[in-house]
């Protein structure tokens, strides 16, 4: 273990110079340290003692920056991503968390100019997918604390590995920019690079004489992260597409509590491929590896959790009922007294409206919670308890609503073991807290479905307000739109981003570099121009009926144009996948 870089504090702010040849990281909050002096041409990195003399008439870019989040190598340039912007969102652990407001990208693609024209159109498209690191929101940072371990974790490590600089002790599951900090890392450049990671929430509300200090993270995990829809399932190791980590955390008077639970995609081989139509069928792929691949997941998170409770909230009918009947044949292989399966049909159950019969599921669980409880620390900050076991439920709908309320009842039940709450009150006795508590979770659901399917989530309004309301109804038709659209029409580029921003896709001059190559009907597919098409033809199609009053030839034209629209229209129906935005880089190995 390396001892040494453990007292290097990370540079909290830093002046970037723009030289014709290089760029130059100056740290200037007033910690003593080198320079790094990147190189425009190849990326080559050197740690300098001070900032170079400007030497020619033209006057190099400044600008202040508040990190460095990591490089990565195209075909014939480097790129590096800086924190432009930042802003203060509240503590953890008594440390100041911060959110990314901007990033910027510098590339360092000098050497552009003697590639080849393949190698040129090539670099052009992937810095395309690149800039989209600009536009990625939802990343928290901290200079003094890691973000990816739970409470209880940063508790339990020795003290030599509480030593270690920051990026030795992070989880690489929940490590957003873990692959961008290899090169920084084998340069042994420490100081400058941030770990970026997790959603987070907290607020303060006072009951009586006491402040309440209530933290939400949400950990979400890179090893099959992806879009709504072009990350589904598992894969052949048992890792599940959108595993979250979700830990909230409560301080008061000395005390902390901490409790965490986990959600995923229903760990089997399957997919949901987008075709136009407004919900895909389910696939499931390989099903005789269910058992297999069900029992790597579980035995994972039996490892990194202890106990398990899978919560299935799928309904049993269509197609998420093949997939909750393929489920539970597989549970059974892999449930034991450390692992067990419950199915509640939240459709059934609750239907549109009726979510307050969640009680239900929790009087179903409450013997597991409270057997496997909560990480607890007293005032003193010795621990008195800790978490045994998780709760797992699956991402097919009821989320929120579901991991709110079951957090609602262990906040409550830390709350009177501390003495806050009488044993007659409830977080609904202060109307303050409870609505800081609902739209804690609720921007927590927001944030977590608008990584994955790009709009806020639904039937949020439950979870805002307790009930369903008419503005909440109208949102979430609006918001079902707008996931057709970017479901169909934008995902598969956002897709191949988030695969080269966290080496998914390695970009390689021996690898096929021609990735965006397509033939037969596809080379043509273009929804735009078969929609100009049909909407030309029926327009034309109504002009020729009218004219067919005076001119009964028109009604020949009416029908060719009307065939047309109807034959493209059949054409577009009947091949609907390859007129959507599909991912072009890589495609998860199963």
């Amino acid at each position: 273990m390396e001892k040494a870089d453990s007292e290097q504090k990370l540079y909290s702010r830093m002046r970037l110079w723009e030289f014709p040849d290089q760029y130059v990281v100056e740290p200037t909050d007033g910690t003593s340290g080198s320079c790094l002096a990147i190189s425009r041409v190849d990326g080559a990195m050197n740690l300098i003692d001070e900032v170079p003399h400007v030497q020619s008439v033209r006057v190099p870019k400044i600008q202040t920056i508040f990190g460095v989040m990591g490089l990565l190598k195209l075909l014939a340039g480097v790129y590096v991503i800086v924190i432009t912007e930042r802003e203060c969102v509240g503590s953890y652990m008594g440390h100041p968390i911060f959110k990314v407001s901007s990033l910027k990208i510098l590339p360092c693609d000098h050497s552009l100019t003697s590639s080849s024209v393949e190698q040129k159109k090539m670099e052009s498209e992937f810095s395309v997918l690149l800039n989209a690191a600009e536009r990625t929101s939802g990343l928290y940072f901290s200079y003094d604390v890691n973000l990816t371990l739970s409470v209880q974790r940063l508790h339990d490590l020795g003290e030599e590995s509480k030593r270690l600089p920051l990026w030795r002790q992070a989880d690489p599951r929940y490590l957003w920019n873990n692959y961008m900090l290899e090169v920084l890392i084998d340069n042994k450049v420490r100081s400058l690079h941030l770990n970026c990671s997790s959603r987070f929430q907290n607020f303060q509300a006072a009951i009586a004489k006491d402040i309440v200090d209530v933290t939400l993270i949400a950990r979400r995990c890179t090893r099959r992260n992806g879009t709504r829809m072009w990350r589904r399932g598992a894969d052949s190791d048992g890792y599940v597409a959108n595993f979250v980590e979700s830990e909230q955390i409560l301080q008061l008077n000395g005390y902390t509590a901490s409790f965490v639970q986990v959600r995923g995609s229903i760990p089997l081989l399957w997919e949901q491929i987008v075709d136009l139509t407004y919900k895909p069928k389910f696939e499931i792929v390989r099903p005789e590896e269910a058992p297999r691949v069900v029992e790597r997941h579980f035995l994972d998170l039996r490892k990194r959790y202890g106990s398990v409770l899978a919560v299935d909230l799928v309904n049993k009918h269509g197609g998420e009922g093949r997939l909750c009947e393929k489920y539970a044949n597989a549970m059974q292989h892999v449930v034991s007294d450390d692992i067990r399966y419950l199915h509640f049909d939240f459709h059934q159950i609750c239907g549109h409206i009726h979510f307050e019969r969640l009680s239900i599921l929790y009087d179903q669980i409450a013997d597991f919670l409270k057997k496997n409880g909560y990480f607890f620390l007293n005032e003193k900050g010795e621990k008195v308890d800790e978490q045994l076991g998780v709760v797992r439920t699956n991402c097919i709908d009821c989320l929120d609503r579901t991991n709110s309320m079951i957090a609602r009842k262990l906040l409550e039940n830390q709350l009177h073991r501390i003495g806050v709450f009488r044993d007659d009150e409830t977080i609904s006795t202060y109307p303050h807290f409870d609505e800081s508590f609902k739209i804690m979770w609720a921007n927590h659901g927001d944030d977590v479905s608008i990584q994955y399917s790009g709009t806020p989530a639904l039937k949020g309004d439950f979870v805002r307000c307790g009930q369903r309301t008419l503005q909440g109804i109208v949102k979430d038709g609006w918001n079902a739109l707008a996931r057709y659209y970017l479901n169909n029409f934008c995902d598969g580029t956002k897709q191949d981003a988030i695969d080269l921003l966290q080496g998914h896709y390695i970009v390689s001059v021996n690898r096929d570099m021609t990735p965006s190559q397509k033939g037969g009907l596809e080379a043509f597919a273009s929804f735009p121009l078969a929609l100009a098409l049909c909407l030309s033809g029926l327009l034309f199609a109504t002009m020729s009926l009218r004219q067919a009053r005076s001119d009964i030839r028109h009604l020949f034209f009416s029908l060719v144009w009307a065939s047309m629209s109807i034959g493209i229209a059949a054409v577009v129906r009947a091949n609907g996948r390859i007129f959507c935005n599909r991912p072009r880089l890589h495609k998860p190995q199963r």
